[in-house]
């Protein structure tokens, strides 16, 4: 660890300041133990180090328990100043036995309860003149691992957000693709041309204002990763109005959502490619189908939002294609969600197929109409 390893740092210059204070103080020249305790005394501290940072990252300084946890870091703070403490005369003794057995031997002569007497007085005493200091080290060591962590999280959130604003982009792209696809664009246009033969130039006109609206939503949605599950609902009734235009002999939409979700949040675009998949590889492969049923549901702390079709149904032995819709909402889900949300895709047992979508519920207020100006 890059902090462990500073420590050495330090430890070089007590040992030149042991060396300096010599003769300015008018000390006798500094032994090779006096050296080695005064560089090794501060290695310690390297060794404490990674258990001052596991202790930082299991309770870090953040709210609603700041004061608790500070009072917790000021106490382990102690601790910390008496385990030093307690290593430094440990190493102490040590040298004393390598460089100076003479001086133990003689403290042992007066007999070995008198020797440990002084020796807990010497650790008592070492304890309190590493306090002050210790105290300090310890907050340092955490204020460290705390600026390195924020750090660490703010570079993971910049490339979290620039993952999501790419993966945006693409939605809306695909969106606008799906939308501009010439087989749904001459579909439309050829429907919009039947109905002006039949003289019904109010439905036309409606479905040329479906579309025209459609795709103005698609192309000012451009900045939220989320939306509120009413305004997808609202891009979602468009393209399936313009749909079952095509259908109209068997294309039987219904929306099961409940006013008190319309306000929750949901990915841009995620329902609308759930239910564009639902008719172009469901409903309009087969003849007889036209089910298509929207449904959500709050269990809990989760949001579950299924699409059901009664057309073709998915084979789950085969794999969906990297880039597919379907991986890519999968892909926004882990990022915005982590492993909180799914999306789970499987046959219907009456035939067709069921999506299911489940993301953590939380309500979202609506974007400002801006693009009505």
């Amino acid at each position: 660890m890059i902090v462990s390893a500073a420590w050495i740092v330090p430890a070089i210059f007590a040992v030149i300041n042991r060396i300096a204070q010599a003769p300015l103080q008018g000390w006798e020249p500094a032994t090779t133990r006096e050296l080695l305790f005064e560089f090794f005394d501060w290695l310690l501290y390297a060794f404490l180090t990674p258990g001052v940072f596991a202790i930082s990252r299991r309770w870090p300084l953040a709210r609603p328990h700041l004061v608790r946890r500070a009072l917790l870091h000021l106490a382990m703070s102690l601790m910390f100043c008496v385990a030093w403490a307690t290593c430094g005369q440990v190493l102490r003794m040590i040298l004393v036995r390598i460089f100076a057995p003479d001086l133990y031997h003689a403290a042992m002569q007066n007999g070995a309860g008198q020797f440990w007497l002084r020796a807990g007085v010497e650790w008592l005493s070492w304890i309190f003149i590493t306090l002050p200091f210790g105290v300090a080290v310890y907050l340092c060591v955490v204020g460290i691992e705390h600026a390195t962590r924020y750090f660490i999280e703010a570079r993971e959130r910049e490339v979290q957000v620039a993952r999501l604003s790419e993966q945006l982009s693409s939605a809306r792209f695909a969106a606008l693709q799906a939308q501009l696809n010439p087989h749904f664009l001459f579909n439309t246009l050829n429907t919009i041309t039947v109905l002006v033969r039949d003289n019904d130039r109010a439905g036309a006109v409606s479905i040329i204002e479906y579309l025209s609206e459609m795709l103005r939503r698609t192309l000012t949605r451009h900045r939220a990763n989320e939306v509120t599950l009413g305004e997808e609902l609202d891009l979602v009734r468009q393209y399936v109005a313009i749909e079952q235009a095509r259908f109209s002999d068997r294309l039987r939409p219904e929306f099961r959502i409940p006013d008190a979700l319309l306000s929750a949040a949901v990915p841009s675009f995620s329902l609308q490619h759930l239910v564009e998949n639902a008719i172009r590889h469901g409903i309009a492969k087969h003849p007889d189908a036209g089910l298509l049923l929207v449904t959500a549901a709050r269990s809990g702390d989760m949001l579950e939002i299924t699409v059901v079709n009664d057309g073709v149904s998915i084979d789950p032995t085969v794999p969906i294609p990297t880039g597919h819709g379907i991986d890519t909402t999968r892909e926004r889900l882990r990022v915005l969600y982590s492993d909180k949300a799914s999306l789970e895709i499987a046959p219907r047992g009456e035939g067709g197929t069921i999506a299911t979508l489940r993301v953590p519920y939380r309500e979202l207020r609506p974007e400002p109409n801006d693009e009505a100006g």
